[in-house]
């Protein structure tokens, strides 16, 4: 299918042709028929990737300090290549689209196979031939509604929602500063509302299509000398109800305009992206003037439970939120209470999408403020497969099953240097798996796992998508005769893990599980080390984990499974490695908070008793300091110490003398070449599938104790 996409690094924006999108449960799949260019928003986000990485680095100071913060933790060079792999991305454009359901796994059993529908979402409705939504973001559009007018549901439910926060009543006197597309909209629903209107811009032919199409009772251009005393006249000299700033401007201006013309005690609500450095005195003070921020298109937004799970808030608690609001501006179009067509400037083919982007840019001077993007019918339109290159198989013919920016920097180039042949690479996106496939080399590029699993071709699958996925994805390699790597974890519960040791008992495949740390050089310098030992040890790790929101998906127990399922499973294989044992018995201690924001399983302290009597005790903490190395292990026994400080640098003592020991990362290159020549050669996986597995309980044993307050029984049959 074509899709619009720009180049994060380089800012070239063009139409590709990529693999249809999939959907799981709780969405819906699209076809589109009319796409909406916002050609503010949009602007703004062309320009910041068009920017040179000077440009890039002053528009987000934050991400700066982020970078400068991990060339701490990581060290420059594998800063750089994270760094690297996050600027060379494809991006998506587009937030507001109306199509057809071509299928559906809402929940809720809404949306049926033909159903016109309404969009909302930026990375979910794309300007592409077929997207994939989440159920809050989806709409049925009226049987008197156009696509092209339904194609605005975004923009109007933002306006909507500006709109909302004002709390305009019948009679009232509302300025809308910005009259570009949102403004327009903003305008027309106050008018519906019953207010009288007045409007504002620097744009002399929107102030005249305010003026013209009636938008606006009134519209004056900001630079008119006699504004304020207009402004004045309008509202009989008492100021303006409210004010709805829906411009984009990095000066203060609207913000000291609106505090001018609004009256005493009255409101300015912000929708669009302003400088916002509020001047105490003379009006904000004296009038006690009311600041409001209006975010996005309404309740739910920003809401992982409710954008992504599907999760509604009740009705009769949160009446507005994206999806209803969504519903009433498509509502207001059936009623005839708006009208959008005078807004629409300039209909293009899919195809035709970078002459639209000339117009927005000012490339091609145009007069221009509602712009489409048009998808006529397209037989490769549910394509799942895009080739991109035929270069012949090799004996390790790789397939891989989630390509995010951990495998982009750790799996697949390892994989390639090698020596594997790079087949197969899917996405849930089709635009990630694009992006991956023509960076990499692969072959092929999809959004459907069965196209690598059910691909002869292919003997080989790494795995890593989102945690709840791994074992199924697994189960599913194994049966079909492949080679599995996965990325940590394993599984996330007790029933996952059977199933995956019932099939690889019976299909007896290779699988190994990203537990990189004891393949980096200083782990295995240090185990050398203690070869000779025969006496029980003590493993002291120290983990300055930091913290991750719980909004995270990561944290999310069905998705990601929690940190000790997560991370700490790397800790616990580390120490079966150095032990050399099996783990028998695990205790585990949290905090214990009514802070709601720390997570209590994210500060443990655990203690591990292995079958040779050796013991680990492991900490893992979310709350402390970042200026600390993250990971610090000392490996006790026979006399002998080791140390590694964060995988940058270690020690060993021994004989009251002390040799330095240099470190050169955290083993994932060692793991990938280890995992690929063992199956090169036709052995096992480099580590054992029965230690694989006792990683994995124990990280469910440690949750039980926890939740217990006893100490658990390790005890596997495998």
């Amino acid at each position: 299918m074509q899709q619009l996409i720009q180049n994060f690094k380089t800012g070239e924006l063009y139409v590709d042709e990529v693999p249809m999108p999939s959907i799981s449960s709780g969405m819906v799949l699209v076809e589109n028929e009319f796409s909406l260019i916002s050609a503010g928003t949009e602007r703004g986000t062309v320009k910041v990737a068009k920017a040179s990485l000077i440009g890039k680095a002053k528009q987000r100071p934050d991400l700066v300090a982020q970078v400068l913060q991990n060339i701490k933790k990581e060290g420059l060079a594998a800063t750089i290549n994270k760094v690297k792999t996050k600027l060379d991305s494809l991006k998506a454009l587009g937030y507001s689209t109306a199509g057809v359901v071509v299928a559906s796994m809402d929940t809720n059993g809404v949306f049926k196979t033909g159903d016109r529908v309404a969009c909302a979402g930026q990375d979910y409705a794309s300007h592409a031939e077929v997207v994939a939504i989440p159920q809050n973001l989806v709409t049925k559009i009226p049987d008197n509604v156009s696509s092209e007018e339904a194609s605005f549901t975004t923009l109007g439910a933002i306006a909507l929602q500006g709109v909302r926060q004002a709390e305009p009543r019948l009679g009232e006197r509302v300025c809308v500063i910005g009259l570009g597309l949102l403004g327009q909209i903003t305008c027309q629903l106050l008018k519906a509302n019953g207010c009288a209107v007045f409007g504002i811009d620097l744009n002399a032919g929107l102030v005249k299509l305010a003026n013209e199409s009636g938008a606006a009772d009134k519209a004056l251009n900001r630079g008119d000398s006699n504004l304020v005393s207009v402004c004045n006249d309008f509202t009989n000299g008492q100021g303006f109800d409210s004010i709805i700033i829906t411009a984009a401007a990095p000066s203060n201006d609207p913000i000291e305009l609106s505090a001018e013309i609004t009256r005493k005690k009255g409101k300015i609500v912000v929708v669009g992206a302003v400088k916002m450095d509020i001047p105490r005195d003379p009006h904000f003070y004296r009038k006690e003037l009311d600041l409001r921020m209006s975010c996005s298109y309404g309740p739910g937004r920003y809401d992982v439970n409710y954008e992504d799970k599907g999760q509604d808030y009740p009705f009769a608690y949160v009446r507005w939120t994206e999806q209803r609001n969504m519903e009433a501006f498509l509502d207001l179009l059936s009623r005839k209470a708006i009208n959008i067509k005078p807004l629409i400037t300039h209909t293009f083919e899919i195809g035709d999408a970078e002459k639209a982007y000339d117009i927005v840019l000012g490339k091609t001077p145009e007069p221009h403020i509602g712009i489409l993007l048009k998808y006529s019918d397209n037989k490769a339109k549910r394509q799942t497969v895009v080739t991109v290159k035929n270069d012949p198989i090799k004996k390790i013919n790789v397939g891989f099953i989630g390509a995010g920016s951990f495998a982009q920097s750790y799996l697949i180039p390892n994989a390639k240097a090698y020596g594997a042949s790079l087949d197969g690479v899917v996405t849930s996106k089709g635009i990630t798996s694009k992006n991956v496939a023509d960076k990499f080399k692969f072959n092929f590029c999809s959004a459907e796992a069965n196209d690598v699993l059910g691909n002869n071709n292919i003997n080989t699958i790494f795995i890593a998508t989102p945690h709840n996925s791994h074992a199924e994805l697994a189960g599913r390699s194994l049966e079909a005769g492949k080679a599995v790597f996965v990325e940590k974890p394993l599984a996330i519960n007790i029933d996952q893990l059977n199933e995956v040791i019932a099939l690889r008992e019976k299909f007896k495949q290779p699988l190994m599980v990203g537990f990189n740390r004891r393949f980096a050089p200083i782990s295995v310098a240090i185990k050398k080390e203690f070869a000779s030992v025969s006496e029980p040890i003590v493993v002291n790790i120290r983990v300055n984990a930091g913290l991750i929101q719980k909004e995270h998906w990561t944290q999310q127990p069905e998705i990601g499974g929690g940190r000790i399922v997560g991370e700490v499973c790397h800790f616990i294989d580390l120490m079966q490695y150095f032990t050399g044992a099996e783990p028998v018995n695990v205790y585990a201690a949290s905090v214990n908070t009514a802070n709601d924001k720390i997570t209590p399983e994210d500060n443990i302290a655990v203690v591990v008793k292995f079958s040779n009597g050796s013991v680990g005790n492991l900490t893992y903490l979310a709350n402390g300091d970042k200026s600390m190395p993250k990971e610090l292990i000392e490996v006790f026994g026979a006399g002998n110490i080791g140390v590694i400080n964060d995988f940058r640098e270690g020690t060993f003592h021994k004989g009251n003398k002390v040799t330095k020991l240099k470190s050169s990362g955290k083993g994932h290159k060692e793991e990938v070449d280890a995992f690929l020549n063992a199956i090169n050669n036709g052995n096992e996986s480099p580590i054992s599938f029965r230690s694989i597995c006792l990683t994995t309980l124990t990280t469910f044993k440690i949750l039980d104790s926890l939740y217990t307050g006893n100490s658990q029984e390790i005890s596997l049959n495998v």
